[in-house]
């Protein structure tokens, strides 16, 4: 099982399919658009689908402990926050 952080819209969801597709030992592949987090299960070394998803056009990195926490501080924190510009101190 492989997680990545892959800084992506809903209509990329499409190519990450299509780059995962061509490597063999891949049996399912999960897409959280929200989290921008995808979690591939199958047999295929971690760096190769790393390399395949980012020779696709997309920015991704593995996901890390850093990355949940951070996501839950910020739909947490900023889930009903609005700019005022007038108030910057």
């Amino acid at each position: 099982v492989v997680e990545l952080k892959v800084e992506m819209v809903c209509i990329h969801e499409k190519r990450l399919r299509k780059c995962l597709s061509k490597l063999k030992g891949i049996e399912k592949v999960e897409v959280d658009t929200n989290c921008q987090k995808v979690v591939v299960t199958g047999y295929t070394h971690k760096n190769k689908i790393l390399k395949a998803v980012r020779r696709g056009g997309l920015k991704a990195d593995f996901w890390s402990a850093q990355n949940e926490f951070l996501n839950a501080y910020v739909s947490s924190n900023y889930a009903n926050f609005r700019f005022n510009p007038f108030n910057f101190f």
